[in-house]
């Protein structure tokens, strides 16, 4: 007696997982809240289709990114992670400002300190 485990994809749609499943590598069956999630958001053609456009080799970091935004996308669905960029994006900003007036009080304190301002790219 042979029992072959289905991954989460399979599971989901209560069907035989084969051997050259699509998802298999990437939706294990121990994880299928990472399938769900993905599918509500692009929806299983979607991301077959999505997976026959990638070479093998890039497709376990292409579905890194939709398991990331589709989580961000059910969190907010209006922006997804676009809200943690520009929140990110202001946090920069917002040290890269303080560096800016700590290194202003620095010089007056001490003229003679020469203080290289460097911003990060």
């Amino acid at each position: 007696m042979t029992t072959t485990t289905r991954c989460a994809a399979c599971k989901y749609f209560r069907r035989r997982c084969s051997s050259d499943c699509i998802f298999a590598p990437y939706f294990p069956a121990n994880n299928p809240q990472r399938f769900v999630c993905v599918h509500r958001i692009y929806g299983a053609n979607n991301i077959g289709k999505m997976f026959e456009g990638f070479p093998e080799q890039l497709r376990g970091n292409a579905i890194e990114c939709l398991c990331y935004e589709a989580k961000c996308r059910i969190q907010d669905p209006v922006y997804g992670c676009v809200s943690i960029i520009s929140w990110l994006h202001r946090e920069i900003h917002l040290a890269q400002t303080q560096l800016a007036k700590a290194q202003a009080q620095i010089a007056l304190l001490d003229p003679g300190v020469e203080v290289a301002i460097t911003t990060p790219r």
